[in-house]
């Protein structure tokens, strides 16, 4: 054998009794295990793809619909509850107080709540019908929502050998917003729960709990009729559990987005009778921060009587909500079919529970729950779920101790020194994981402060490019640069790369602890992200593979499939669900900051392992620049082409509300100090007037409330909002020559004056004849306290001056007699006490023929969401 032969011969040498191959050599094979760059490249797109071919299908999966041939099969008929929705959704909008709602789909209830009940099994229930007209008033967000003659429809079904007085409610709405429909909010949940009663009056399936069905009147004003139910209904008091049904979306599945509250048996009806699980428990806690522009009829049932239950809403295609696009076109008959079969089986099985005997026996904290690709569905109590947390970031922290020793026993270098690797790449991780949640964010701040922010709005492609490329970027950065510059010798690339991913896996688990100690039970997507990478690890160290160069990542490739799909789903319901309520959160807060936030999570929680493993590739860097390239293209397309421009006729449109606005200040001698019409502008998206300039819409004289809002009671225009101060400050003014016609002039007419006994107080009495959609703005002066009136006496105590009373009335239109008492020290009466002003809102009007045409100016993209309006402010 030659030289040359022998400089190809490989020896081994013996250290400590074990056989070691030479380092160089190590690299060489490490180095050519690693594959060719373009695997990297395959790599990515091979989860891409996966993400389109699994997760995309399965959110938007729904079950065939039966039709009117399935009847004898029992169940939920799609076709039925079908031709109900569509009989509903011809009546047209159905605003509290209007003959459409208060007449014409009354009656269309009423009249198929009679064909139900002609067909009712009568040897095996009762079903009584009662339509309640109620009247009342509660305290919301510093305002008093007042209501009269609102009405509901309440169904009962007992079963005739039920001896129960406790009751399952089931709730929805068929009160709409101005100019909608309504077919997707609520027509869809109102038609399902004729259906519903339906199939549970025709079978011969029994229940132990009487249920009442109840079909409210007044919800979009503000949960009113649910108030006048549960405070006063004659079978309110037997209630002790609700389903409550709503929507902020239409044409797809319901997601459970509220339980309990700390009555976590009620989530296990939900796993055991609902056929297509959709839930999340971050979902709930999102929703009960406050951030989502939306409230339901729940929590008035879980304030005033302490009810227990489940909240279901549509949430896909929120684009249409509360516009006139919220039509049944839009809404699938499988749609239908699977609320159906969700709340025909959640109705059965709380019907027969032993639990609503007493529910409140049952209260023992809250439930972790969430469904995986609607296939199957996970739940364990909250107390479970803070010992899961730490178990599994204990054994995480614990297997990578295992992990270090192993690797530093064999190396052949201290442990130590293999720590100390770790620590470094520790703090490159941390950097990553900011950077990977920061980069997103920085291009969302970006994008607003250049005026282009909702890009991605009617393009959702563009977030790919706009925020999970940039959170990738974060993530891989620190970790490229360190395995490109690491010169250790004793440690193996495949060993540093290791490290690299258990860096990621402890951070992770510290997140972990701290959100458990907070006390947030979202923390379960962090817990079941690490659960599928502590088990790979176990398995690699309990074998050889992880000593064995790269042989470990074949373990921690197939792992991750099951979190990826899990996580990229959780996370792009969110970015379904919100991305549409970003176009009504208002100019005052930037939306791409949630959007970029949601997106970077997801891209954490999804991708953070696996876009560490493409510094397998030799030329990882490539990777790199791809992704950097990938976000300028599409950084360029969404800010200079149409393609980011956020709205599309129809399908994603701008929702422009405006008020046809005449307001009229009188003085304290009767004399008018102003008069003047115009458009009060709420706009509902972050751009406001900005994609409006250049069309036909003449906005020229826009301006700003600001200053009127600091002169005057809620700016001196007819809103009817207190809470958001940001809101009526971003409100803008375009005045218009022409005076506004309004229907019809509010009366606010002074009875008596009268000065009481102590000589310090006076007594007011007023009639207020006014439209159904009325408010009062009452402000004293600064020497004066108002100490009662004919209001809420809790807000007198509760609330700051100016005082919002918001008054709503159904079928009664009689005046509204109003008192007040005020004291003033010194007894002088004969000054102004007190400011008054009438807010009045004609929503079932169009407006004068100037308004029509300014309306009709709006570009296709745009839909305004307008109507006239009165504001008189008097002083007293």
């Amino acid at each position: 054998m030659g030289d040359t032969e022998k400089s190809q011969v490989s020896y081994e040498r013996i250290e400590d009794g074990v056989k070691v191959k030479p380092r160089q050599q190590d690299k060489q094979e490490e180095k050519s295990s690693t594959g060719p760059w373009y695997l990297a490249s395959g790599f990515l797109i091979f989860w891409l793809l996966l993400f389109s071919a699994v997760v995309v299908p399965l959110f938007y999966r729904l079950p065939t619909a039966s039709t009117l041939e399935d009847v004898a099969k029992g169940g939920f008929i799609a076709e039925r509850a079908y031709n109900n929705l569509y009989e509903f959704d011809k009546i047209g909008t159905k605003v509290t107080g209007s003959d459409g709602n208060e007449n014409k789909t009354v009656q269309f209830l009423l009249q198929e709540l009679a064909l139900i009940q002609a067909n009712v099994l009568v040897d095996y229930f009762d079903l009584e019908i009662d339509v309640q007209v109620t009247s009342g008033s509660y305290l919301k967000s510093d305002a008093i929502y007042m209501y009269r003659a609102v009405q509901n429809i309440v169904v009962k079904l007992s079963p005739k050998s039920s001896t129960s007085n406790t009751y399952l409610l089931v709730n929805s709405h068929f009160d709409s917003k101005p100019t909608s429909p309504s077919a997707g909010d609520a027509g869809h949940m109102v038609v399902s729960i004729l259906e519903v009663i339906r199939v549970l009056s025709t079978t011969k399936q029994s229940f132990e709990h009487p249920i009442v069905f109840l079909l409210n009147g007044a919800e979009e004003k503000s949960l009113l009729a649910s108030h006048g139910f549960i405070t006063q209904h004659k079978w309110a008091k037997f209630c002790k559990v609700v389903v409550n049904l709503d929507a902020a979306g239409s044409g797809s599945r319901e997601i459970l987005f509220q339980t309990g509250p700390n009555n976590p048996w009620i989530v296990d009806y939900y796993k055991k009778y609902a056929l297509h699980p959709f839930a999340t428990t971050m979902a709930e806690e999102i929703f009960q921060t406050g951030i989502v522009p939306s409230d339901t009829d729940f929590r008035i049932f879980t304030k005033y009587a302490d009810l227990i239950g489940l909240d279901l809403g549509q949430c896909v295609n929120g684009f249409v909500y509360h516009t006139r696009y919220d039509r049944i076109d839009v809404i699938p008959r499988a749609a239908l079919q699977n609320t159906g079969n969700n709340v025909l089986g959640l109705v059965r099985g709380l019907s027969n529970s032993t639990e609503l005997r007493n529910p409140q026996q049952h209260a023992a904290g809250h439930a972790v729950f969430f469904d995986v690709l609607g296939l199957y569905f996970v739940r364990y109590s909250e107390s479970n779920g803070v010992i899961l947390n730490y178990v599994v970031a204990g054994a995480t922290l614990l297997l990578i101790l295992v992990s270090l020793w192993r690797t530093a026993n064999g190396s052949q270098v201290s442990v130590g020194h293999v720590v100390g690797w770790f620590i470094l790449i520790l703090v490159l991780q941390f950097i990553a994981l900011l950077l990977g949640v920061a980069l997103p964010v920085v291009v969302a701040f970006l994008f607003d402060k250049y005026g282009l922010s909702l890009s991605y709005y009617s393009t959702p492609a563009l977030l790919i490019g706009l925020y999970v490329c940039p959170s990738l970027i974060g993530l891989s950065f620190p970790s490229m640069i360190y395995l490109k510059l690491q010169r250790d010798g004793k440690v193996s690339y495949a060993k540093q790369l290791q490290l690299v991913l258990h860096g990621h896996a402890t951070i992770l688990a510290i997140i972990g602890i701290l959100l458990t100690l907070y006390g947030l039970r979202s923390t379960y997507v962090v817990t079941w992200t690490l659960v599928f990478y502590v088990i790979p690890l176990a398995i690699n160290l309990l074998t050889t593979l992880h000593d064995r160069g790269f042989a470990w990542t074949a373990v921690v490739k197939a792992s991750q499939v099951v979190p990826f799909l899990y996580n990229s789903y959780l996370f792009y319901t969110f970015i379904v669900v919100l991305t549409p309520m970003m176009g009504r959160f208002g100019m005052a807060s930037n939306p791409d900051i949630y959007i970029s936030g949601l997106t970077a999570l997801g891209t954490v929680f999804s991708l953070g392992f696996l876009i560490l493993l493409v510094h397998l590739s030799r030329r990882s860097g490539l990777i790199f620049f791809s992704l950097l390239a990938v976000t300028a293209l599409t950084v360029y397309v969404a800010s200079s082409t149409q393609i980011g421009f956020p709205y599309r006729p129809k399908t994603n449109v701008e929702r422009v509300h405006y008020l046809q606005a005449r307001r009229v200040f009188y003085e304290y001698d009767g004399a008018i100090s102003k008069d003047e019409s115009g458009y009060v502008f709420d706009f509902q998206d972050r751009r406001g007037p900005a994609p409006l300039k250049g069309t036909r819409v003449n906005l020229t004289g826009l301006v700003s409330m600001k200053s009127d809002c600091e002169k005057y009671m809620l700016c001196g225009v007819p809103l009817n909002y207190k809470t958001s101060e940001k809101a009526r400050v971003n409100g803008m003014w375009l005045p218009r020559e022409q005076p506004v016609e309004v229907p019809s002039v509010p009366v606010l007419e002074l009875l008596s004056k009268t000065v009481l006994a102590d000589n310090q107080t006076v007594r007011f009495e007023f009639s207020l004849t006014c439209p159904d959609q009325t408010s009062l703005i009452i402000q004293p002066y600064a020497d004066v306290t108002i100490t009662n009136w004919s209001f809420l006496a809790s807000q007198l105590q509760s609330s700051t001056s100016p005082y919002l009373i918001n008054f709503s009335y159904g079928i009664d239109n009689s005046p509204l007699n109003i008192f007040m008492e005020l004291k003033k020290s010194n007894g002088d009466f004969n000054v102004p006490i007190v400011q008054v002003a009438v807010s009045a809102l004609f929503i079932q009007s169009k407006g004068d023929e100037a308004a029509v045409k300014f309306a009709a100016s709006f570009p296709s993209y745009a839909v305004a969401i307008q109507w006239p309006a009165i504001y008189q402010r008097y002083i007293f």
